[in-house]
């Protein structure tokens, strides 16, 4: 079994392993199990960060065997410099969201945790998957364990932000289903994701590929107006499916613009980009000011999420490699930053059992530690320079600049707007006297928060001060992707 394969079917074997350990009074070693498979999953993607080999944009750690014969669909994975990052991103999260999830789910422990571990392995499934048809069932297997997520462990409203989640992104999908069946069709019977990126289409086939893989990826990134999901999700999902669904499950919607939108319709990308460029820049704008005026922590990163993935989207569509590369870089260290807020959200959550911002202040007096590692993640969501926020935002700014001043100058006012919804969310929860009775109990972040956030911090610290690893990995895939957007297909 390749590295890959690992990657993908360890955490679910795992997951599927829990499920047998049912009992309440076993759930302390589910918790241990859990952990200790996030890890060991977590260890088999580094030897792909470890052997991959720069300076190509070819696909590594290719395994290919076949599936569906009859139909030409294979089990093909592979990975190259956009999507390797995202392998190990969400290895990496899926730790700290086990670490974050140990105390406060008590009730069906080892569901919640098979959870996790399973959506975990779908989710590396979807990035590395190079058959279209393997794509679509990662893509949508993963609607499953988050559809339980959030309708077992969530809030009040926990049914009705289930079936929203899944109606919104199951619909969206569904137009993706029959895009690959045309694909397959006009490629003479072939799913190969690779062998589409050559495919000669007619300008207008072109342009209805490109609006029914819009209608998955919009939604799921999400982009402005297909958005109106996600706060509602944010708010009822329980802290860790917050963390994953922000950190990594938006991601599976930019992905899909790298791998399927841009180089297999090519022409149509271009054709409509202005489009995507102005519902990128409404979502880093105006998405970014109706944070402002929200009262709760989860709604407010919630719309701040959609206007960080705002950013991403605008890159990709400005088609130069700086802003490309700087939308994957943000894709990246949104993963990090914005887990981090939804995890801190969690801490304050548990002790308080109120998202309500009116019912803090002054909590830095009473947990002084872990004001300081929020203050960090304020930062990083601010943008400001040596935090993973910093690097990305900058890239398509400066990228968008080189390409339409204006364009550059009205991403930039998102930076404005995004301290001031998060520092003075910030100075209301953290700063000044102590205002509210719950805050006066509140003990200090304990060992395992602390291990929680601390990961968090030295990742989106690394990212922000030295991100030319990270760089590195994605330049010749990027410079690749591009060359190839350039390139007409119309046959």
């Amino acid at each position: 079994m390749g590295l890959l394969s690992l990657a993908i079917w360890m955490p679910i074997f795992f997951g599927v392993g829990l499920l047998a350990l049912g009992r309440e009074s076993q759930a302390h070693t589910v918790r241990w199990i859990a952990l200790i498979g996030a890890i060991a999953s977590f260890l088999v993607t580094l030897p792909l960060y470890d052997g991959f080999q720069l300076g190509t944009s070819a696909m590594q750690f290719v395994e290919k065997s076949s599936w569906i014969p009859r139909f030409n669909m294979n089990y093909h994975l592979g990975v190259d410099g956009i999507s390797l990052w995202f392998v190990l991103l969400t290895a990496f999260i899926n730790v700290v969201v086990i670490i974050a999830s140990w105390e406060s789910i008590t009730t069906r422990v080892n569901q919640y945790m098979a959870s996790f571990l399973i959506l975990s392995g779908l989710m590396i499934g979807v990035f590395a998957a190079l058959d279209g048809m393997l794509f679509y069932v990662f893509f949508e297997a993963t609607l499953i364990p988050m559809y339980l997520i959030i309708g077992i462990w969530g809030g009040p409203n926990k049914i009705y932000a289930a079936f929203k989640f899944f109606l919104y992104t199951l619909l969206g999908s569904l137009l993706m289903l029959v895009a690959l069946i045309f694909l397959y069709n006009k490629s003479g019977g072939s799913f190969d994701i690779l062998a589409w990126h050559k495919l000669p289409l007619s300008a207008t086939a072109q342009t209805l590929l490109f609006f029914s893989f819009f209608a998955a990826f919009a939604v799921k990134v999400p982009m402005w107006p297909v958005h109106t999901w996600l706060p509602d999700v944010h708010v009822e999902a329980p802290t860790g499916g917050s963390a994953v669904l922000a950190a990594i499950m938006l991601k599976l919607g930019a992905y899909g613009f790298l791998r399927f939108s841009m180089p297999i319709t090519p022409d149509a990308s271009h054709e409509w980009a202005g489009l995507i460029i102005a519902l990128s820049l409404i979502a880093v704008i105006y998405v970014g000011l109706v944070a402002l005026v929200q009262r709760d922590m989860k709604k407010l990163v919630a719309y701040s999420s959609v206007a960080h993935m705002g950013f991403v989207t605008l890159g990709f569509f400005l088609f130069n490699d700086l802003t490309v590369s700087g939308g994957i870089v943000q894709m990246i260290a949104h993963g990090f930053v914005s887990a981090a807020m939804f995890l801190c959200i969690g801490v304050l959550y548990d002790r308080v059992h109120s998202r309500e911002i009116a019912s803090y202040g002054g909590v830095v007096n009473t947990m002084p530690k872990f004001a300081a590692f929020a203050l960090l993640f304020a930062m990083a969501n601010c943008g400001l320079p040596a935090t993973a926020g910093f690097v990305g935002e900058w890239m398509v700014i400066l990228g968008a600049v080189k390409s339409n001043f204006w364009i550059g100058a009205a991403a930039a006012t998102a930076l404005i707007s995004g301290a001031a919804y998060t520092l003075w969310m910030y100075k209301r929860v953290y700063l000044g006297p102590v205002t509210n009775e719950n805050v006066k109990g509140m003990l200090d972040i304990n060992n395992r928060e602390f291990l929680m956030l601390g990961l968090l911090a030295i990742a989106t610290l690394y990212m922000g001060i030295y991100p030319k690893p990270f760089t590195d990995v994605m330049n010749t895939s990027v410079a690749d992707l591009l060359k190839h957007v350039a390139l007409s297909k119309l046959n």
